[in-house]
């Protein structure tokens, strides 16, 4: 996701915003269980997938402005 930027000027960000650092955890915690749910390793519903989709999408783009704005 911030392929383009340095691994030290990420951690900076996610060390100084804590608002910043609690997104990138949900949207990581969100990308396993999606990952999951379509290997079939974690049982949930069609709906329930797309709200998870849904939501990850919403915390990346999120997290770009941010980082973008930092």
């Amino acid at each position: 996701m911030f392929e383009a930027h340095t691994e030290t000027q990420f951690e900076e960000i996610i060390k100084a915003n804590p608002e910043f650092r609690r997104l990138y955890h949900h949207h990581k915690e969100l990308d396993k269980k999606v990952m999951d749910a379509e290997l079939g390793v974690l049982p949930i519903d069609d709906v329930t997938l797309t709200q998870m989709k849904r939501e990850k999408l919403a915390a990346k783009d999120r997290l770009i402005r941010m980082y973008d704005t930092l």
